[in-house]
């Protein structure tokens, strides 16, 4: 794989050869539709893997699986609610049935539902629990066999082959925020998640990191406007967006001067899932311009 450096003048561009491939590798990605999601399928599939996505929304899955495939990708789409105890099941096995592998889990489904502590109900507080940490447990634990198994007759065989594992989470989960105790929680605890996977997984050659972002451009962080967004989850419709000042404080705040955009945040997906990081494994990597809150 290459790609061409930018000219210098009239000096002609010189072809750099990227130090990895993914062909031959499998990588399942939920939350896919569009966003962050979106842009860590296209950096995999660009890379060489064959790629499963999963969404919500029907429409903005299709876009994404359309949008690879008419550039020559091998990708198929499963659509279905995460948060049933039975979907990462199907899932899972939809991937093996498409693909007969698994090498590469991207956890990116999620989203906020935001308030202060004495204004969030416990439906609230579960539904960020779930999505971010109870979700990514159970694909986990869906694909498990399947890892495992595979991994002993590989390691039998005296074969070599790695696995990413990249869960993730937030600067709000790292740090905290106001206003978000549930997604803060949710966040938090995946990186636990991510710790303990990786000392169990390790014997069988799986790396399994998270990423953290900051704030990235996606919809859920939009300005607020007179016209305000509503996404509808679970029966409810939630508010998304953030203040005009608010951002603008960020952006003063943050050392880059800029908000992440998506491909800035598939790219730090990319490390965890290429064989630059075979030797990393149960680490953060904040992606966030260097904000704290």
């Amino acid at each position: 794989m290459s790609f061409e450096s930018p000219t210098d003048g009239d000096r002609m561009p010189e072809k750099i050869e990227m130090p990895f491939t993914l062909a031959g590798k499998t990588a399942l990605v939920t939350g896919a539709g569009r966003g962050i999601g979106r842009a860590i399928a296209n950096k995999l599939a660009t890379s060489g893997a064959a790629v499963m996505v999963n969404d919500l929304d029907d429409s903005a899955l299709c876009e994404t699986r359309c949008a690879l495939r008419n550039a020559g990708y091998r990708v198929e789409r499963l659509l279905g609610d995460l948060v049933e105890p039975s979907f990462p099941d199907q899932l899972v096995q939809a991937t093996l049935s498409a693909f007969g592998s698994i090498d590469i889990i991207v956890n990116n489904a999620g989203y906020s539902w935001d308030n202060v502590i004495q204004k969030t109900s416990d439906e609230q507080f579960q539904a960020m629990l779930e999505i971010h940490l109870v979700v990514p447990f159970r694909v986990l634990r869906a694909a498990s066999s399947y890892i495992r198994e595979t991994a002993k007759k590989e390691i039998a065989a005296g074969k070599h082959v790695m696995r990413k594992v990249v869960n993730i989470t937030s600067i709000a989960g790292t740090d905290g925020n106001a206003g978000q105790s549930g997604y803060s929680a949710g966040k938090a605890g995946v990186i636990g998640l991510t710790r303990t996977l990786a000392k169990e997984w390790g014997r069988y050659n799986v790396n399994v990191n998270a990423v953290g972002f900051g704030l990235i451009e996606t919809r859920l962080v939009q300005p607020l406007t007179s016209g305000q967004s509503e996404i509808e989850m679970q029966g409810h419709k939630i508010q998304i967006g953030v203040q005009q000042s608010m951002l603008d404080s960020i952006r003063n705040r943050c050392p880059l001067g800029r908000l992440g955009t998506p491909e800035d945040a598939a790219g730090a997906v990319l490390f965890f899932c290429s064989p630059l990081s075979d030797y990393v494994t149960g680490e953060v990597l904040i992606c966030g311009g260097g904000f704290h809150f």
